[in-house]
């Protein structure tokens, strides 16, 4: 982990935010993931912030990957004009691996006391005949939108990067923030912010 000390503060730079989709997440880290949604729900979600979704393969919450390819195919029957992939920066807190059919806790991980389950590749569950990487966050809090990886044609991918500029601006000027810090701290640091909950899509899984 790389650090830089600043006017009394300590910033760190966590290489663990960029681990392949294989390895492990840690407990207590932020990590880039992907949810892919339509353009409409994606606009929702930039503006209004994710909602925990009634059930699904690890039960409630929101499902998102550190594959993008993963994302890529959501949703699942939707056409490539009405895909849009979000960039989020997740907050996982308590890490639970599930890896079997049937876990013992594969729908009640957040009963007991985990914010995130984590579905490794290939790890052979009937659920995702895909192999691909999967995560579910139970807390909807844990996730900001930083960027859009992929959007059907330039004029929805300037608008949404515009929507979440706007909610980064409003953020800032929430916060009184040091304007001499340096651009490597700049860079490192993000604000975090509480969205309000709307709708998204049940996702069905692959």
């Amino acid at each position: 982990m790389a650090s830089i000390s600043f006017y009394g503060w300590e910033a760190h730079y966590d290489e663990d935010r960029h681990l392949q989709a294989d390895q492990a997440p840690k407990s207590g880290r932020l990590y880039t993931m992907y949810h892919g949604t339509s353009v409409q729900i994606a606009r929702l979600i930039i503006t209004t912030g994710f909602r925990q979704s009634a059930d699904g393969m690890l039960g409630p919450g929101v499902y998102v990957s550190r594959d993008q390819k993963k994302a890529e195919r959501y949703p699942l029957r939707a056409q490539p004009t009405d895909r849009v992939v979000l960039k989020l920066s997740v907050d996982c807190g308590k890490v639970k691996r599930i890896d079997k059919d049937n876990h013992p806790l594969q729908k009640t991980w957040h009963n007991q006391g985990y914010d995130t389950a984590w579905v490794p590749p290939n790890c052979g569950m009937k659920a995702v005949p895909s192999g691909l990487e999967e995560d579910c966050v139970y807390d909807p809090k844990r996730i900001e939108v930083v960027d859009v990886a992929l959007a059907p044609n330039t004029t929805i991918l300037n608008e949404f990067k515009q929507l979440i500029a706007q909610n980064k601006k409003r953020s800032s000027n929430s916060v009184q923030a040091d304007s001499r810090a340096c651009s490597y701290c700049t860079a490192m640091l993000g604000v975090w912010t509480e969205y309000l909950r709307s709708p998204d899509q049940t996702r069905v899984q692959s």
